[in-house]
């Protein structure tokens, strides 16, 4: 049995693009107004894109629940499965006290506050984002800056504003691999596309908290730091992105800028440097689970490894599901199946890379079997709701997109189309805001972004990778993060205060996303 999609139920488009919004608006209203619990929120919004796939456009159960079980496994395979191994990695170094090792590393080697802010705020954000995601970047070095001296609240927008240069790609690459997923278009041409944007606004960015920090003397004093800072990030990122993928930036770009300032501070100020008593030893030891994933992860990417690897991959076709949906125009010009395949990729896996490091960094550290095994199972236990709410947002993704709720939303906004490249941006911002994450943000609007690009004739990739640019312009104040955040340094209640002091510096970040994919879709 096969079913036709159908994008203009109610004969009106924006009739129709209403019905469809249905269910983001009330998750919209879950988590603001009602402060429902994220997976509580996600799971009734899925109940409610059900019911419309059912009422309004026709969809038959069994394909409503085929799309809600993929939604489900792939959320598990391979997104968890990544989240987990990430985790529990950085878990590993915390458990066997190579953690503290990896902080003194960096806060001992100056003592001017201002780069301490650029090394902790900055910098190791962006580390931690690579290597574990989920806010835990943005609650350790939030605390640690506070640890420092640095004022609760400005400590915590620091660390919320500086997650701006490393959210897009999160842990492992996750956000830019469920795009690429939902809308069928490779993770590294998304993330090329996200190389001629995101470098920009890394740039500038370790002058913006430098200058939030203590204004422009505080620019005037520290400009050379910072411009190495800013450089070094930035261009590592460009070329990460662009010669290896979505994976790395992160980690690559940390390293390097660490490095870098590390060098600067130790050539220009030695004196800063005399607390730090760490041997070379120590400091390889503690960073060698890092090192390792690093060195993993870019062999896992490597084109014959791949290629190799995936000899052995599972190809799953999803009942009741694959090609049973026909696409037709105006989305397509000639009716097409709409495929559904689960591929389980148990050794090309990103995540397997990552549990090898995660076996190996066992040993290096020294760490006992039972510890290990402890670990892992309370990481699992802490991630178990955060994954149960991305299963319920991608199950919300796969329903809209096979149901064509979201190609609906698509041709609506499709209209001004001159216009719609400069919004594009503003509605990856909408999904972060709404969800917190950058990846649930991709799986709700990644195929809108796509189909919106075939309407209008621009190039898919620019306004799906805008989709990830503008939705981590939101991250400084979603609730969940901003939740994190404050809870990380004891202003939980006053997450307003905290709201406010971020939402001027995301807007004004959002608005030039805005104008470089404007240029982007109508220049190439």
């Amino acid at each position: 049995m096969t079913w036709t999609q159908v994008y203009n139920p109610l004969d009106n488009i924006w009739l129709s693009a209403l019905i469809a919004l249905i269910p983001i608006i009330f998750f919209f209203i879950a988590l603001t107004l009602l402060k429902l619990k994220g997976h509580i929120a996600a799971g009734i919004t899925v109940l409610l894109a059900m019911i419309i796939a059912i009422y309004f456009y026709d969809m038959p159960a069994s394909m409503i629940l085929g799309a809600t079980g993929y939604g489900f496994l792939y959320a598990l395979w391979p997104i968890s499965y990544i989240i987990i191994g990430a985790v529990f990695l950085y878990k590993l170094t915390v458990k066997s006290g190579q953690f503290t090792t990896i902080r003194q590393s960096i806060i001992s080697i100056t003592d001017d506050p201002r780069l301490q802010m650029l090394l902790v705020a900055f910098s190791f954000n962006a580390f931690l984002e690579g290597a574990a995601g989920f806010g835990a970047p943005i609650a350790i070095t939030a605390a640690l800056l506070v640890g420092l001296g640095f004022k609760p609240l400005k400590a915590a927008a620091l660390c919320l504003i500086a997650n701006t240069a490393s959210g897009a790609f999160g842990a492992m690459g996750i956000p830019v691999i469920v795009a690429g997923q939902v809308s069928g278009i490779d993770p590294k041409e998304i993330a090329h596309f996200l190389g001629t944007q995101l470098p920009i606004i890394s740039f500038l960015i370790p002058f913006l908290l430098v200058f939030i920090m203590d204004g422009i003397k505080g620019l005037k004093d520290v400009w050379k730091a910072t411009s190495i800072t800013a450089v070094s990030y930035a261009l590592t990122q460009y070329l990460t992105v662009t010669y290896i993928g979505p994976e790395l930036p992160n980690i690559t770009s940390s390293i390097v800028s660490l490095l870098a300032l590390a060098f600067y501070i130790k050539r220009t100020s030695p004196a800063a440097a005399k607390s730090f008593s760490l041997s070379p030893k120590q400091i390889l030891k503690a960073w060698s689970p890092f090192i390792l994933l690093t060195i993993l992860v870019t062999a896992w990417s490597i084109s014959f490894v791949k290629t190799m690897l995936e000899h052995m991959n599972l190809l799953i076709n999803v009942p009741f599901l694959h090609n049973h949906v026909i696409k037709a125009a105006p989305l397509v010009k000639d009716p097409t199946p709409y495929a559904a395949i689960l591929k389980i990729d148990v050794f090309a896996a990103t995540g397997t890379a990552i549990l090898i490091a995660c076996i190996l960094s066992v040993f290096l550290l020294n760490i006992s079997p039972k510890v290990a095994w402890t670990t892992l199972l309370e990481t699992v236990k802490e991630l178990s709701r955060p994954i149960i709410t991305i299963m319920m947002v991608i199950a919300f993704a796969f329903i809209s997109n096979y149901s064509g709720q979201s190609s609906t939303l698509g041709l609506a906004l499709a209209t001004p189309a001159a216009y719609f490249p400069f919004l594009s941006p503003f509605l990856g911002w909408i999904g972060v805001f709404l969800t917190g994450s950058v990846v649930s943000n991709n799986a709700l609007f990644g195929n809108l972004q796509l189909t919106t690009a075939q309407q209008i004739n621009v190039l898919p990739v620019i306004l799906v990778a805008a989709n990830t640019a503008g939705g981590v312009m939101a991250k400084m104040l979603s609730p969940q993060s901003i939740a994190v955040a404050a809870g990380a340094v004891g202003l939980t209640g006053k997450e307003g205060e905290l709201f406010k002091y971020t939402l001027k510096y995301s807007m004004g970040f959002l608005i030039i996303g805005g104008f470089v994919t404007f240029l982007l879709a109508w220049w190439l």
